[in-house]
């Protein structure tokens, strides 16, 4: 169904009006603040809150944007008095976009820098680096983004989306609104994308698609080369039936595939192709002209018209300094948690991890598309899926969206190893891969085959 989007002149427009009343709103906060609450903060020492995400490297085109969102979601919190009586305190890492100095920087952040929160962390190879640290020092990690699912931790957060949250509703919409009918499964290689894929190849032949309609293909990290793989791209889409690309294809390499899309002529009317990684960030760095009418699948994008998105907008604007600055799910996906996890503070009454690990289940808080988030007993939240189509403007206009929130789930329902297992970290089963068939835990946070 579709729903109302946003132009980025409607954002300018509309960014007076919640401007003033943002200003008045800050001004009553940060007076209140600095009557009451000042004095509290000098009183203890400060609440350590980790950032992890690539500031170099191939992933920094997307990370680095989330390090400053961290920022500014840690400094309005302390504007408003802090937690507990206590101030935050960022301690910001740079794992360079390097997979095993992920785990050393996880490390230093639990062990030497003895952070109550860890919130980072981008490419599920990334994330797979930390899970064994955060698990032995009994960290919490919240994670932003899309991924595999095909894992569950007692010590992570997924507040991005798993498979059923993206990467199936978006097939569904090809294949029902579109009429697709042939597939190419086109990713960067490692974790995320082979098991979104994997995923996805055992949906689609499930749904009565042929071998021969999927093709797959994989490129590394930083791929630039896309000539012969466009051309075979054509050439699949050159069968008679109609095709699509859905692309796990993550970091710097989307700029050269895209360009070289638009150079072969491979316009959306003909082979569309639909995004899990690109964003509004992404786009910022592209000519999006030839891009128009080719798709991406979020859980928010910048151009929903709703007052918290536009607060939210004004908030990274004045934060930033640049009225030309985006927003995007990621970024929304640590609102999210961030608020999630200070709710569960408030409520623990502490940053104990254990407690905050309890106190955080069935937690709502608001999302940035005019609902709520909760977070369920799997550590996955609730979330609408979108689909948005890419515009002139480098914004997306929402033509489809899920009727109401789904809930994430951590184990895929068509692989034959996911299908049987169910998470749940609740007293009595804690446990995040019980098999409902033989009644036990199987211990261990991922027990799925990926490649």
């Amino acid at each position: 169904m579709p729903t109302a989007s946003i132009s980025s002149t409607q954002v300018c427009a509309h960014r007076s009006k919640a401007l003033s009343r943002k200003v008045l709103a800050s001004l009553a906060v940060s007076t209140l603040s600095l009557a009451i609450a000042a004095p509290a903060l000098a009183q203890e020492d400060p609440i350590k809150v980790g950032i992890l995400h690539s500031l170099s490297g191939t992933m920094a085109i997307s990370e680095s944007t989330l390090k400053d969102t961290m920022l500014m979601l840690i400094e309005q919190q302390n504007e408003a008095g802090g937690l507990l009586g206590r101030e935050l305190e960022p301690v910001v890492v740079d794992p360079a976009s390097n997979w095993p100095l992920f785990a050393e920087k996880a490390r230093e952040l639990l062990a030497q820098e003895e952070v109550d929160v860890i919130f980072g962390n981008w490419t599920s190879v990334s994330r797979k680096s930390v899970l064994p640290v955060v698990e032995e020092l009994n960290g919490l990690l919240f994670y932003p983004v899309q991924y595999e699912g095909e894992e569950s931790s007692e010590n992570v957060f997924y507040t991005g989306a798993a498979p059923n949250q993206q990467a199936i509703p978006a097939v569904d919409y090809l294949m029902n609104e579109v009429g697709v009918e042939r597939w190419v499964l086109a990713g960067t290689d490692y974790v995320y994308p082979r098991t979104t894929n994997k995923i996805l190849e055992a949906y689609l032949k499930s749904q009565g698609v042929a071998d021969e309609d999927i093709m797959v293909n994989y490129t590394p990290f930083g791929h630039s080369d896309w000539q012969n793989i466009v051309s075979e791209i054509k050439q699949f889409g050159g069968a008679g039936k109609k095709t699509a690309v859905v692309s796990t294809i993550n970091g710097d390499a989307n700029v050269p595939f895209y360009r070289e899309l638009a150079n072969q002529g491979v316009e959306a009317s003909d082979i569309p192709v639909v995004a899990f990684s690109v964003g509004e960030q992404e786009l910022s760095g592209l000519d999006t002209a030839p891009l128009v009418g080719h798709l991406a699948a979020w859980n928010y994008f910048m151009s929903v018209d709703e007052d918290v998105n536009y607060d939210f907008i004004d908030a990274w604007y004045d934060y930033t300094g640049d009225d030309n600055a985006v927003t995007n799910d990621p970024m929304e996906a640590h609102y999210i948690g961030f608020n999630m996890w200070a709710e569960a503070v408030r409520k623990a009454e502490t940053t104990d991890v254990d407690a905050v690990k309890e106190a955080i289940i069935g937690v709502s808080v608001p999302n940035l598309t005019g609902g709520y988030a909760t977070m369920m007993p799997n550590h996955h939240i609730t979330k609408p899926v979108l689909i948005g189509e890419i515009q002139d403007n480098g914004q997306f206009s929402v033509v489809w969206q899920t009727p109401s929130t789904v809930a994430g789930d951590a184990w895929s329902d068509y692989l034959e190893g996911s299908r049987d297992l169910i998470s749940d970290w609740r007293a009595p089963l804690e446990c995040g891969n019980y098999n409902v068939v033989q009644g036990s835990c199987g211990g261990g946070s991922d027990v799925a085959s990926s490649e």
